[in-house]
């Protein structure tokens, strides 16, 4: 049902220069996999099979990752490393189609996924922002999905944050008690402590229907000078349901010094080829 998702990755990654000064900040690698691919793994895995990176003339890297290295390829199997070859050219990203637009000014969230429009044809469409990390038993998007297939309507992923962090969110005003399928009231970005409508706030997974493009072209620049997906959801709410999941899993935001490193240390002591290993180095700092 849906077969497109747009990745917004234009972002400067100012919080992690001057390592994402020549790296974009999408591919630093939690343990060996860049942190994107983690997204674009976690869409695929619901039947998306056209991917829409927004992204600049500055981050190539992005379209080399997942472009197919059949030179890569012929040298692991010459040295005997055939294993490590699903890694570099991975079978369930075959059929993948690929898409990348350059956004030539950073304008934004909601600048960011209109640019996709002239791709996504009049089509329910999912967002995922690859700074978001997400692990749980059945996937964010997938949780997002099946709200998606009851309502028809467009879907957001929520979770609950403390007061001392709802300003750095958008957070909703719930129209109901049910949190699986939250009706949202109403959404505001970034508000104070003492004036937010919840300690509900919008996390990095989405699905829409293509209205979405009407109501984010009625959107005005912020004092920032952005145009952010909030006040399009906003402005949908006027005349359309939309309804918030409330996320049942770990989230780590990678977007943060904190949380990237919290997800690699998480990675790692799941991984069991270096977990024991990495409790070991922990017991030595401590």
């Amino acid at each position: 049902m849906i077969k497109k998702a747009v990745l917004p990755a234009a972002g400067l990654g100012t919080r992690f220069l001057p390592a994402s000064k020549a790296t974009p900040k999408e591919m630093l690698p939690i343990i060996d996999k860049p942190l994107i691919q983690y997204a674009v793994e976690e869409a695929v895995s619901i039947g998306i099979n056209e991917i829409i990176f927004i992204t600049s003339s500055e981050k190539y890297s992005i379209k080399k990752h997942f472009d197919k290295n059949i030179e890569l390829e012929s040298k692991l199997k010459k040295i005997g490393k055939e294993d490590i070859i699903q890694k570099v050219n991975p079978n369930k990203f075959f059929d993948v189609q690929f898409h990348y637009l350059n956004q030539a000014e950073q304008n934004g969230l909601g600048h960011a996924i209109l640019e996709a429009e002239g791709l996504i044809n009049n089509e329910p469409f999912a967002v995922l922002l690859p700074d978001d990390l997400f692990f749980s038993e059945k996937s964010c998007l997938h949780q997002l999905l099946d709200i998606y297939i009851e309502t028809k309507s467009s879907v957001i992923a929520v979770n609950k944050i403390d007061k001392d962090n709802i300003h750095k969110y958008g957070v909703i005003k719930p129209g109901n008690d049910d949190l699986q399928k939250i009706l949202i009231d109403d959404i505001v970005e970034k508000p104070k402590a003492e004036e937010a409508p919840s300690d509900i706030a919008v996390c990095g997974r989405y699905i829409f229907n293509p209205s979405i493009f009407e109501y984010l072209k009625k959107v005005t620049f912020d004092n920032s000078g952005e145009i952010q997906l909030t006040d399009g959801i906003k402005n949908m709410l006027e005349s359309e349901d939309v309804f918030a999941c409330l996320y049942d899993g770990e989230k780590f935001d990678c977007g943060s010094k904190k949380g990237f490193v919290h997800a690699t240390i998480s990675l790692a002591l799941r991984d069991p080829s270096i977990s024991e290993d990495i409790k070991q180095l922990i017991r030595e700092i401590i």
